[in-house]
C-alpha cells in the first residue's frame, strides 16, 4: 500500500503546480485538463469556463508523489486537519523551502533548532496548503 495526498484547488491548480515547480523542483508526471476527459461531464457539475481547469495532476516533489486537481472550480479551498511534511537533508536546504514556501503564506513556527531536529518550522503556503519541513537531528 502507498498513501498519496490528494489536493483540491479549487480553480487554482496549475498556479499551484508552477509554484511548486519553482520553489522546490516539484516535477509533473502526468496533467489532464477537463476538455482532455475521455468520457464528458455530467451536466452541471462544473462551471462554465472551467473546461481547460485541471482535472487530475500527478506532481512529484523529491521521492513523493501528490495527486492535485481544480476540484469541481466552484468552491473556496479548505485543507484543514493535516499537514504535508517535507523532510529534507540539511539546514541549508531546509532554510532556503521554509522560506520559499512561506512567500506569499504566513509562517506558523519559525525554522529553529529543536530537541528531535537540527530545523524544524511550520507554515501555511499561499494556497492554504499547512507544511512541516524538517532535517531530523544526527542520531
Amino acid at each position: 500500500m502507498h498513501i498519496q495526498p490528494y489536493l483540491f484547488f479549487e480553480g487554482r491548480c496549475e498556479e499551484a503546480i508552477e509554484f511548486y515547480r519553482a520553489k522546490l523542483g516539484a516535477e509533473v508526471v502526468m496533467l489532464m485538463r477537463n476538455n482532455q476527459s475521455p468520457e464528458p461531464h455530467p451536466p452541471g457539475m462544473l462551471p462554465p469556463g472551467s473546461e481547460n481547469k485541471v482535472m487530475h495532476a500527478s506532481v512529484r516533489i523529491g521521492e513523493s508523489t501528490i495527486n492535485m486537481s481544480d476540484g469541481m472550480c466552484g468552491s473556496k479551498t479548505a485543507f484543514s486537519g493535516f499537514s504535508l511534511a517535507l523532510t529534507l537533508p540539511d539546514d541549508a536546504t531546509a532554510r532556503r523551502a521554509f522560506d520559499s514556501l512561506a512567500e506569499g503564506g504566513n509562517v506558523n513556527m519559525p525554522l529553529s533548532k529543536t530537541f528531535f531536529a537540527s530545523s524544524f518550522g511550520m507554515l501555511t503556503d499561499r494556497f492554504g496548503v499547512e507544511w512541516m519541513l524538517m532535517v531530523p537531528a544526527a542520531t
